[in-house]
């Protein structure tokens, strides 16, 4: 199974969001803390509607705990040169994103655990993509390559 990671996520309704990508993907959402909201706010529970009991989302206390057991770890970042198209994803891979509205700091860019930096395209002069989308886009392709196992 693929892991989509938020570290330190600041918005309710992102998380929500990405509560109800995961569920029906077969992910795994793991969020670092600290959190910038509480599990039980109703922008969360809103934007996830019925599929908080479907999804796995698990809570870590800090970056090691949360990819101790995931495989190899993209970080998504504007910083990087790569395309997310240009991985050739396997199962267990982790999807690191960073908090809305910053990204990724340079510390965690820089993990050792991280496997490589890619980025999302965009038009010029663009800054970045909302968290939950970008999370969507490039876990939706990620499954994709591995042949959506599970899906109908």
């Amino acid at each position: 199974m693929l892991h989509v990671v938020f570290f330190e996520p600041r918005i309710a309704g992102n998380t929500g969001n990405a509560i109800r990508m995961v569920s029906g993907t077969g992910a795994v959402l793991h969020l670092v803390e600290p959190l910038g909201f509480d599990l039980g706010e109703a922008k969360l529970r809103r934007a996830g509607l019925d599929y908080h009991d479907l999804a796995q989302v698990v809570v870590h206390p800090d970056l090691e705990h949360a990819l101790a057991g995931v495989g190899r770890v993209f970080a998504f970042t504007t910083q990087a040169t790569r395309r997310y198209t240009d991985v050739a994803w396997t199962d267990d891979d982790a999807l690191l994103f960073g908090p809305e509205p910053t990204g990724l700091p340079a510390e965690v860019r820089d993990h050792r655990r991280i496997t490589d930096q890619v980025r999302i395209p965009m038009l010029p002069g663009r800054r970045s993509m909302n968290l939950s989308n970008a999370a969507a886009v490039a876990t939706y392709e990620a499954w994709r390559q591995l042949g959506f196992p599970g899906a109908v």
